[in-house]
């Protein structure tokens, strides 16, 4: 029969299929109970990511090696690894490792802008908020996820394509941001009438083969609501911090929080709420209209738990035909400077969760 303390040498030596330390460096093995009567071991292992394949495989592993060793019946329960214990062995990830955007072990920073239903100004929120955190000097990416209602190249007055080099995409780069959507693989207004495994395959694509460099931040414009594609690019995330996207109408926001209900479902946390199209202001005489109601995105945040970090005008921004770019506002444009300030408050909420 065996004893605690042999259960713990013999997977103590068994390594963590994303930090290939030992379960003994890292701590792994939480819970070691034993049923003399069964002869049955019962484990808990915590690791670097949850729900994967390496999962599946170091469960099989653990079995065999205690049934070899005498147990008759073996349970396994896996939990991932605390963020300080994590945060030990993320400089010592190998080049490989380090360049995986899917790994634990990499130190990008993951914000998914999501809505309850569409038209609330999504995508445009992802692209100020993008350019705005670039202005900051951080180093960012984009990724248009919406892949049925792709708009951030149109909106970003992207005209460029991506250089394929090899199995690797080189994204392109606008504004500081580097950029990648399936506007750029679909011929011009063509609907995208793929399944979903098959846009499974491709966002996979977008985080596995393109060549993004060193980030800080990478945004993903998710589609709206709650379908299969968000869930599996919830899913595929190690971790994630998600802001949700309303309009002060009653039912955008009641719907809106779907999507922070989601994301809190699949363990991402959300940072907080913004609120577009909060009002109209008429430039001749300066008084707000507004246009869909007031209160959606505060009654929101207040449901979430979560911040309002700010309201959006509804307007266009200044077009400039030398470098046209229909959606962006510039930095001395007042929405610009709504979204620098959100964008500021962003910062200060990771700076504070790394203290």
């Amino acid at each position: 029969m065996l004893t605690e303390v042999q259960v713990r040498e013999l997977l103590g030596e068994v390594q963590d299929p994303f930090l290939h330390r030992s379960l003994a460096e890292t701590d792994g093995i939480t819970s070691v109970k034993i049923k003399e009567e069964k002869n049955h071991v019962s484990v808990k292992l915590a690791i670097a990511k949850v729900n994967t394949p390496e999962q599946m495989q170091l469960q099989m592993k653990v079995v065999e090696i205690l049934k070899g060793a005498g147990a008759d019946s073996v349970g396994i329960r896996f939990e991932e690894l605390a963020p300080e214990a994590m945060a030990k062995f993320r400089g010592t990830a190998n080049e490989s490792e380090a360049q995986d955007l899917l790994s634990p072990m990499n130190k990008v920073e993951f914000i998914s802008i999501a809505s309850g239903k569409g038209g609330v100004g999504k995508s445009t929120v992802s692209v100020n908020l993008a350019i705005a955190l670039a202005r900051l000097g951080k180093k960012v990416g984009l990724i248009d996820a919406d892949i049925y209602g792709f708009s951030v190249p149109d909106m970003m007055g992207i005209e460029k394509t991506p250089v394929v080099r090899g199995d690797t995409i080189i994204p392109v780069e606008r504004f500081g941001i580097k950029v990648i959507s399936m506007g750029f693989f679909v011929e011009e207004n063509m609907p995208v009438v793929w399944r979903g495994p098959m846009l499974g395959k491709v966002l996979d694509q977008f985080f596995r083969d393109v060549e993004w460099g060193d980030l800080d931040y990478l945004l993903l414009d998710l589609p709206p609501g709650t379908g299969d594609v968000a869930l599996d690019i919830h899913q595929m995330l190690p971790a994630s911090k998600e802001i949700v996207v309303t309009t002060p109408h009653p039912t955008a926001a009641f719907v809106a929080a779907r999507a922070g209900a989601m994301a809190l479902q699949t363990d991402h946390e959300v940072l907080g709420v913004i609120e577009n199209m909060s009002w109209f202001e008429s430039k001749e005489s300066g008084k707000k209209e507004y246009l869909f109601g007031q209160g959606g995105g505060p009654k929101l945040a207040e449901e979430l738990q979560v911040p309002l970090l700010g309201q959006i005008p509804l307007g266009q921004p200044d077009w400039n035909e030398a470098d046209f770019a229909p959606s962006v506002y510039l930095e001395d444009h007042p929405t610009g400077k709504i979204y620098g300030d959100i964008a500021e408050t962003i910062l200060k909420q990771f700076a504070a969760k790394r203290q």
